[in-house]
């Protein structure tokens, strides 16, 4: 028997995943070159020996002082002179451009702009003391694409034909009726270099490296029918996790202090067309903001996030605003007067307009209902989408929580081996599929067993016995937002608190799974009162939901009861926290 605390009734459901095999990278078979192949494995984040704070930004302006290192102060970076730029360079730098390396405050990490070395704080602190025996420039320059996947977008960017010179025809029209583009004209589509493949029928968007001077990547959008509207669909090459393609990035100048970011490559055009401004795509949507993609965004004093027009891409623009630097941000607030930009154009709105009505992301702590009435008003117009994400295996669950949320913390328990981990990755796993970012926090056994079992819930069937497609299916499961932490068995809760802490502000992560609490148990020497320590360990998980509005799922393991007695509130230790949520 299982108890989900949050709604107190047991559940006894598990329901299957369905979902058909397009050829790999979502691609027409015709168009996938050759097998799947296998893939590098899933990225993991570290655990940590000991409790080991992240570095500060105090610290990073500190140990700059002390190496004599000139800095400037920006929106989410520090801007300093690259220790990866050679003497000859730097004397030609002047200004601002004389400071290219851009060091994330949260997380220390680095880019130069110059020589696109890119590394961790402690890369940074080692290049620097490393050159009293001589510079060693350039030693961490970015990774160069995989060779099969620069062949594959070559390959695929030749045979793309520009979208402003595919002939009039039925074929022309019914592509630029699919993709909403009969309103954009063809300079626009020529100066953002959109291309279309025909034998796909997909749009394709470049990415170039800074300055245009490389093709490192391509998105290929497809486009197919859904009852009266369109159902998009996206294709990366390299995949989504190494995919960091600002879209617009080389028309951008140096100039250009505002900027509008936009969830979709087709929004972009829109609004560049309609409003003349600077507008960026972001690789991912409103799933991720990648911290690596800050330093670029550092030149602008205001950024306008226009990211869609449901309840959904409203939450991710003001989670990527928190990244961005609030006091800059302002907020397009989804309605009906005030659709996506592609669908605003469509209707002949006044794109101009809808911008200037853009709410300021930052406020003092004290608001009045005025300043929160239109955010009332989203959800009382989206009933559905307030009460979260559904989940599309679990209808039960629909019935009792309405939805997925974030900023709430479930307790889920049940007696040894009724199943808990089986279910909750089946429940992650449900949400996960549908674009929710997730991290799993497994102490008690192992990733690999872990992984091994959402992957078989995941092909829906026994993959040891059709091992000739586990590289088929592995290539689909690596594309979900799926992290895990490498932690395994005792840990303690400030250790793995900084690590999901981590995970949010890096990966964007909606949901933390944490199996299970006992494991935090013996770690704290805060009391000899286990209620006591439970109490604390749980407060500090509903505070980490709360603010990071992040959604925790917690197991626990029930005391022992009787076996023809059914599992009550009181049954989790007594404790008045747990008992209570």
């Amino acid at each position: 028997m299982w108890v989900l605390l949050r709604s107190g009734y047991p559940l006894r459901i598990l329901l299957p995943l369905r979902g058909a095999w397009m050829g790999r990278r979502g691609l027409p078979r015709s168009l996938a070159p050759g097998p799947p192949r296998r893939r590098y494995r899933k990225e993991a984040l570290p655990a940590l020996e000991a409790p080991v704070l992240p570095v500060t930004t105090t610290e990073i302006r500190q140990y700059l002082r002390a190496r004599g290192i000139p800095f400037q102060d920006g929106h989410s970076c520090l801007r300093a002179p690259s220790p990866f730029v050679g003497a000859s360079k730097l004397k030609h730098q002047t200004g601002a451009a004389s400071f290219s390396l851009f060091i994330d405050k949260t997380t220390g990490r680095f880019l130069c702009m110059t020589t696109l070395a890119e590394g961790s704080w402690e890369d940074f602190q080692a290049s620097v003391e490393g050159q009293g025996g001589g510079a060693r420039e350039g030693v961490l320059l970015s990774e160069a694409p995989e060779a099969e996947d620069s062949e594959e977008v070559r390959r695929i960017w030749d045979r793309a034909i520009p979208l402003w010179e595919l002939p009039e025809s039925e074929e022309a029209q019914l592509a630029r009726m699919m993709f909403g583009l009969t309103k954009v004209t063809d300079d626009t589509l020529k100066r953002f270099s959109v291309r279309y493949l025909r034998p796909a029928c997909r749009l394709v968007f470049p990415w170039f490296s800074p300055g245009g001077l490389g093709l490192r990547g391509l998105k290929l959008l497809g486009a197919e029918t859904q009852g009266d509207g369109v159902q998009y669909m996206e294709t990366t090459i390299p995949r989504p996790g190494a995919y960091h393609n600002l879209f617009g990035l080389p028309l951008i100048s140096r100039r250009d202090v505002e900027v509008v970011l936009t969830s979709r490559e087709l929004d972009s055009l829109a609004l560049n067309q309609s409003t003349g401004l600077p507008t960026l795509a972001l690789p991912r949507g409103t799933a991720c903001l990648p911290p690596a993609l800050l330093p670029y965004l550092e030149q602008f004093r205001r950024v306008v996030l226009w990211l869609g027009n449901d309840l959904r891409s409203w939450e991710a623009a003001k989670l990527f605003a928190r990244k961005l630097n609030p006091k800059r941000c302002s907020l397009v607030r989804p309605g009906d007067k005030q659709p996506s930009p592609l669908e605003a154009l469509n209707q002949g709105l006044n794109l101009s307009r809808i911008l200037r009505t853009a709410l300021p992301a930052w406020h003092k702590s004290i608001v009045s209902f005025r300043q929160l009435r239109e955010e009332v008003l989203g959800e009382l117009s989206n009933v559905e989408q307030a009460a979260g994400v559904r989940w599309s295996r679990f209808p039960d669950l629909n019935r009792l929580l309405k939805g997925h949320r974030k900023g709430e913390l479930t307790v889920f328990t049940g007696p040894t081996g009724s199943g808990k981990t089986t279910f909750i990755s089946e429940y992650a796993l449900d949400l996960c599929t549908q674009g929710v970012n997730t991290l799993w926090g497994s102490f008690e056994i192992s990733n690999v067993r872990l992984a091994r079992v959402m992957l078989t819930q995941f092909a829906v069937g026994r993959l040891e016995e059709q091992l000739d497609k586990y590289d088929e299916w592995a290539d689909r499961f690596e594309d979900l937002p799926l992290y895990f932490m490498t932690f395994h068995g005792q840990q303690s809760i400030r250790t793995v608190i900084d690590t999901m802490q981590h995970a949010v502000y890096v990966y964007d992560i909606c949901h933390v799974v944490i199996d299970n609490l006992q494991f935090m148990m013996g770690h704290e020497q805060l009391s000899t009162d286990r209620i006591a320590a439970q109490d604390y360990i749980v407060g500090a998980f509903r505070k980490f939901a709360t603010d990071s509005s992040c959604h925790v799922t917690l197991v626990i393991h029930p005391r022992k009861e009787d076996d023809d007695k059914e599992l009550q509130t009181a049954s989790i230790f007594g404790s008045a926290k747990v008992s209570g949520l």
